[in-house]
This record gives C-alpha cells, sequence and structure tokens, in this order.
C-alpha cells in the first residue's frame, strides 16, 4: 500500500498555488513529490514544478474521512489517487468520496493541459498524458461516468498495446464501447475499432491526439 506523503511533502503540497498547481519547496522535497507521481518538473524553462491529477487530489481531498459504511478504497486513506483501469481486485465502489475524487483529478488534469500545453489547449493530451497513457485514457473514461470492469463481469478495462503511444480498451458491450470511443475523442484522443484476431471480439486503439 501506498505510504501518504509526509508532514513535509504535504506542507509543500499544501501551499501550492490553488490554481496553477505551481510548487515551491527544497529540490529534495520537490524531487521526492515526482518520484511519488504527486508532482512533475516543467520541461520549458524556468522549469518550475506543478502538482499532477493525484496531486491536485491530494491537495483537496487527502484530510477527507471514508464514507459510513467502507464506500471508500484505499486511495482515501493513502491519499494518491488512481484511475481505475478495470480488473483491480476487491469491488468497484462508487461513494460520493470516491466521485469527488475523480472530478478533483480530472480538473487537475485540465489544468494541466492549460499550464503545459502550447497555447493553453486543454482539449488535447499533455506530455504527462504521453508519459502514462493507460492511467490518463482511464481517468478520462472513469471522469465521464463509465463503469470500470471488476475482476469478472462487464467494464472497460484499459491495457498497453506494443504500439507506441496507444493503449487498448476492451468493453463486452458493443453499445458501451461505442461509448467510450465517444468519450476518449472528446477528451482529445484518437480511436479507431479493430478486432481481436483469436476470438473476434472488438476493442479500441486510443492515442493522444498531438493537434
Amino acid at each position: 500500500m501506498t505510504r501518504p506523503p509526509t508532514a513535509a511533502q504535504r506542507r509543500v503540497i499544501d501551499a501550492a498555488d490553488p490554481v496553477t498547481g505551481r510548487l515551491r519547496g527544497t529540490e529534495s522535497q520537490l524531487t521526492a513529490l515526482v518520484k511519488r507521481g504527486l508532482a512533475f518538473r516543467h520541461p520549458r524553462p524556468p522549469h518550475d514544478h506543478f502538482l499532477t491529477p493525484e496531486g491536485h487530489r491530494v491537495r483537496q481531498g487527502i484530510t477527507q474521512a471514508p464514507e459510513p459504511g467502507g464506500t471508500d478504497e484505499a486511495s482515501a486513506s493513502t491519499g494518491v489517487f488512481t484511475a481505475r483501469v478495470g480488473g483491480e481486485e476487491g469491488p468497484a465502489h462508487d461513494g460520493p468520496t470516491r466521485r469527488r475524487e475523480v472530478h478533483s483529478a480530472w480538473q487537475g488534469l485540465l489544468e494541466l493541459r492549460r499550464m503545459t500545453n502550447p497555447r493553453g489547449d486543454v482539449d488535447r493530451p499533455c506530455g504527462w498524458e504521453r508519459a502514462h497513457l493507460v492511467r490518463a485514457a482511464a481517468l478520462a473514461l472513469e471522469a465521464a461516468g463509465h463503469a470500470p470492469a471488476g475482476r469478472e463481469g462487464p467494464g472497460y478495462r484499459v491495457r498497453e498495446t506494443p504500439q507506441p503511444e496507444a493503449v487498448a480498451v476492451h468493453e463486452p458491450s458493443g453499445e458501451a464501447l461505442r461509448a467510450c470511443a465517444a468519450t476518449l475523442e472528446g477528451a482529445g484522443w484518437q480511436v479507431s475499432e479493430h478486432r481481436e484476431p483469436r476470438t473476434g471480439n472488438r476493442y479500441l486503439l486510443a492515442s493522444p491526439r498531438r493537434a
């Protein structure tokens, strides 16, 4: 289980700019946040550090108490948000806290696009998404209300592929698969539908749109 941020790291996260997510701290603190996936270093000078979607979620939601009845999952107790890619162990809870986490992470991702894409474009994926393809595609789907698959049964599953900058999205329902395609296209991904050679099952190939 992922450890929550240290007290010093939490102070840096709490002090981040509430709009841009820009961070101030020592080099070692910022480097530690980058290693934990809570921050990233901007590739252009002056190379400032900003919160990732997970970092925004931690800043806004780590102090929230679990929902009554155990409807929260491990991310609430660890303070690190993880988008559901489908097929995770245990039940896929969908309580109010989880919905707030997903919404916060998606808003953080849009802000990340605005800060790092040329001209501040928010309608296409940014560098962080290209480096975390599966998590980025899964966040777009979960934020739009699609249901991830459990260990068995229906729901989307996002998986890596041998192709560069492409993920596969599986969904047993043809209608739900087409809905996933529409969501990803609206989130700035290029999507095409294919059939698996052995089974004939349909799936999506999705890649971040560059322009």
